[in-house]
């Protein structure tokens, strides 16, 4: 086995060779793991500085959760960027764990990226590091932790280590009289029974049965729906909604009664084909960025289309200025939104792959005394994989086939793909980080290796990430 596939998602093993590469840290870094890798001065003031620690978090009156988060809120900072303009962050790790952040949906190097599967170094508690990158594609990104959970539901993305990237560059939402953030989460997870409805079943693939994640408890932003300030608006109003679903495994639909959300962009990408749509579907990762046209007064529920999930917290409150009363909910009349109605018919004369890769998602059930399920790509389950060859500058198209009754948000790190077929429905231009994948389904992405270095695609389920699937690609 390649020794860096050594690295586990709970263990990683440093030594001498995470010295110094790409700006990641300053020269004399990680000399001694148990110290401040890197002390700023007066002269040398980064761009921001994040410090992740514990706090109490109260939800709602009356309901406080413990966790870890940076700067001592929930969401993190909003950090702005320009495109093409070189970033430094500087991170203090003030929480008992090692942990490392994920710099989600950039162009960035491995060592920088902040996985430590590609290279990236782990914090140490107490420890200090800075990142330096340059940041493109412009969009709606955003930064997490990407260290592993397991078993442990306080840590990982289970956390509320999440936070807004915003990059600005050249494209443009248009005109909008508002900015809003609406970052969603849920809260105190817990041991549940898995669901059997809709799971693959074979003479390979049987039937399986183990544990999943449930939740007590779901937010946008810091608050409960109820809790904390509504969304305050005028008639006549254009809003900007930047969306993004910041829950460790949970996918979620979501409406606004009355109104509509034109999707603009997804993932930070524009789309070719800007839709208003009644309802959204966001799987775990994914950004969306939408304008929402206020001409409908009254007080409204923004929240999840599914009420258990609305009882749980997962909504908010959008007021018209003179407008008062308890907050109306109806059930939307249409389905959610998919990937087709915002791309482009597929090209005359879109170019070709220069090599096709299939990947196939398993579940083999719960492995060696373990609680949870193991997930394996192409029969391989993290660690133990084989690494994918890629060649830069050439056009690789991933045929996902998702051989399993649960949906699969995969992520590919430090590239853009394009999404150009799901199931029979051939497509263009449609630009993504993140691609949700339903029960048994197969899409199709194409990208371009561009970006040399060390390169994870895992599910961004952080249940089924920790246990077995990911896998990583390689540049020769």
């Amino acid at each position: 086995m390649h020794p860096e596939l050594l690295r586990t998602r709970r263990t990683f093993v440093r030594n001498g060779a995470l010295v110094a590469a790409s700006g990641v840290v300053a020269a004399s870094a990680w000399r001694n793991f148990g110290m401040a890798a890197f002390a700023s001065t007066a002269a040398d003031k980064p761009d921001y500085t994040l410090n992740i620690a514990p706090i109490n978090l109260e939800i709602a009156h009356g309901v406080t959760v413990k966790t870890v988060a940076y700067n001592g809120q929930v969401p993190g900072p909003i950090l702005r960027l320009h495109e093409g303009a070189q970033a430094t962050i500087d991170v203090t790790n003030s929480s008992p764990n090692e942990d490392i952040v994920h710099w989600h949906g950039l162009a960035i190097d491995s060592l920088n990226d902040g996985a430590m599967e590609e290279g990236s170094p782990m914090i140490p508690a107490g420890g200090h590091l800075r990142y330096t990158f340059t940041p493109r594609p412009s969009g709606t990104r955003w930064y997490h932790t990407h260290s592993g959970a397991g078993s442990d539901l306080t840590r990982g993305t289970y956390s509320g280590q999440f936070g807004f990237l915003i990059v600005d560059g050249k494209d443009n939402p248009g005109s909008f009289d508002q900015e809003i953030f609406l970052a969603i989460h849920h809260w105190e997870p817990g041991f549940v029974p898995m669901a059997e409805t809709m799971r693959a079943q074979s003479a390979n693939h049987p039937l399986t049965t183990g544990s999943d994640v449930g939740y007590k408890y779901a937010t946008i932003n810091q608050h409960m729906l109820g809790a904390g300030d509504p969304i305050r608006v005028k008639q006549g109003q254009r809003v900007l909604m930047h969306l993004l679903n910041a829950s460790a495994t949970e996918n979620v639909e979501l409406a606004l009664p009355n109104h509509t959300f034109k999707v603009i962009a997804m993932d930070g990408n524009p789309v070719p084909t800007p839709t208003a749509v009644a309802v959204l579907s966001l799987g775990v990762a994914e950004r969306i960025d939408a304008i929402v046209e206020m001409n409908s007064p009254g007080v409204w529920i923004l929240g999840s289309t599914l009420e258990p999930a609305r009882k749980l917290g997962l909504g908010i409150v959008v007021e018209y200025a003179g407008q008062t009363g308890a907050p109306a909910w109806t059930d939307p009349t249409t389905f959610a939104a998919n990937y087709v109605q915002f791309a482009a018919p597929p090209a005359a004369n879109a170019p070709a792959p220069d090599e096709t890769i299939t990947l196939t998602f398993h579940d083999v059930g719960a492995k060696n005394g373990s609680q949870f399920d193991t997930w394996t790509i192409n029969n391989q389950s993290w660690p133990k994989v084989d690494p994918i060859q890629l060649h830069k500058g050439k056009r690789y198209r991933l045929v996902l086939r998702n051989g399993s009754g649960d949906q699969h948000p995969v992520h590919l790190h430090r590239h853009t793909f394009e999404v150009t077929k799901i199931g029979q429905t051939q497509m263009s231009g449609l630009h993504k980080d993140v691609v949700n994948i339903m029960p048994l389904q197969t899409v199709n992405v194409d990208f371009t290796a561009d970006n040399p270095g060390d390169t994870l695609f895992h599910c961004h389920q952080q249940l089924h990430m920790d246990f077995g699937f990911m896998t990583i690609l390689k540049y020769v």
